[in-house]
């Protein structure tokens, strides 16, 4: 039963109008999803127990193929990717990203075991990667690349 009259929420034409989110409100209730493309296991499993922790959906990949098939299925708020991938390796699946008019203004962060300074300026200033993030990284690292893309984490 509808009631209409001096009820909270109701006015005498219908129900109010709901207040408009801030941005905040609309970052905090989105879905927050990142992709991580690694073929280490251990690496994944510790990313998603990071992740999940911090508010963030979280879908691994363990090669570059399932890794593209679960970009294109989840279209993630950013996409962590490992260079040193077995077939095909990560430059690919980033050059695929790039390709893909669905995918290409995805942010996508280099995480990889190369930490001469030429990987990163090749990285971030001719390939355009968002982030480049050395393994080992410590958590904060981390967390600041990721809060840049997906809003505060929890």
């Amino acid at each position: 039963m509808e009631t209409i009259g001096n009820t909270p929420g109701h006015d005498e034409t219908g129900p109010a109008e709901p207040r408009p989110k801030t941005e905040e409100e609309n970052i905090q209730t989105r879905r927050r999803t990142v992709v991580y493309i690694e073929d280490e296991p251990g690496m994944i499993e510790l990313m998603d127990l990071i992740l999940r922790r911090h508010g963030l959906e979280f879908i691994g990949a363990t090669d570059g193929e399932a890794g593209l098939q679960a970009i294109r299925r989840a279209k993630p708020d950013i996409v962590l990717l490992d260079l040193m991938l077995p077939g095909m390796d990560g430059w690919e699946v980033y050059r695929q990203i790039r390709a893909d008019a669905d995918l290409r203004d995805t942010p996508v962060a280099v995480v990889t075991a190369r930490s001469s300074p030429i990987d990163k300026v090749l990285a971030l200033h001719i390939a355009r990667v968002q982030e480049y993030i050395t393994k080992p990284f410590s958590l904060h690292e981390l967390t600041d690349s990721l809060a840049r893309y997906v809003g505060p984490l929890d």
